[in-house]
């Protein structure tokens, strides 16, 4: 079901998860197959009533993987690949597939001239993809968040790239990823960035979220692009 902001469709929620927020949010209704949300004028207002909805559903054993950390839902623009929206609100992170938001996050491919490729692999208890290889750094953009500032505050904490290094990132565009999954569906913004770096440079993981990291050759790349998350595997098809 397409799930309004007043007149602005933000998400998109199958039949069961739609009875499910109907019955915590007392400003959304039904209307046909949609449903449409009027929370009023005050910014404040809305992320609290979303965050408040979203916190019942955790409470209810319906949205796993809670991390204290919000992204923002923006108005919807022709083309987010090229251009954000203004905020409409903010909510947990870990809500938005449910409610079928768009979000954003950042992919950097970390290269040696050698054309070998840093990859990650995503620790074992991390709620998405556990286990599954990743870019050298990725992660989403919170509230507030510039997507280079993020890209070297990633490239730091899983990667341990100093940010005298991180200055060479170079954009590389970004493109749109939207699949369903467990947790609802996810719609996402791939922001992705290019580091050069140096042949005595070795990844060290700082927050604990990569368990190893394997630096491949552009063929070794090919053949394993079965074992990267969706989205790190999109990535990294413009290398190829």
């Amino acid at each position: 079901m397409k799930f309004f902001f007043d007149e602005l469709q933000i998400g998109t929620l199958d039949a069961e998860r739609a009875e499910l927020v109907i019955a915590v949010m007392p400003a959304l209704r039904r209307e046909g197959e949609f449903l449409r949300w009027r929370p009023g004028s005050a910014l404040a207002s809305a992320s609290a009533q979303i965050q408040a909805a979203a916190q019942a559903l955790r409470a209810q054993g319906h949205i796993s993987g809670w991390r204290d950390e919000r992204y923002r839902c923006e108005v919807p623009v022709a083309d987010p690949c090229r251009e954000f929206g203004s905020e409409l609100f903010t909510l947990e992170r870990a809500a938005f597939r449910f409610f079928g938001l768009m979000s954003r996050a950042v992919h950097i491919n970390g290269l040696r001239a050698d054309g070998h490729v840093w990859c990650g692999r995503r620790a074992l208890h991390k709620p998405i993809d556990p286990g599954r290889l990743d870019n050298l750094a990725a992660g989403g953009l919170g509230a507030g968040e510039d997507p280079l500032d993020c890209a070297r505050r990633e490239l730091f904490e899983e990667a341990g790239v100093p940010l005298a290094l991180a200055t060479g990132l170079r954009a590389q565009g970004a493109l749109r990823m939207t699949r369903p999954e467990p947790q609802g569906l996810h719609d996402e913004v791939l922001h992705v960035y290019e580091l050069r770096l140096p042949d005595d440079f070795v990844p060290v993981n700082q927050d604990g979220e990569v368990s190893e990291f394997l630096l491949l050759s552009p063929a070794e790349l090919a053949r394993r692009l079965p074992e990267f998350t969706p989205d790190a595997a999109a990535v990294l098809r413009r290398l190829l």
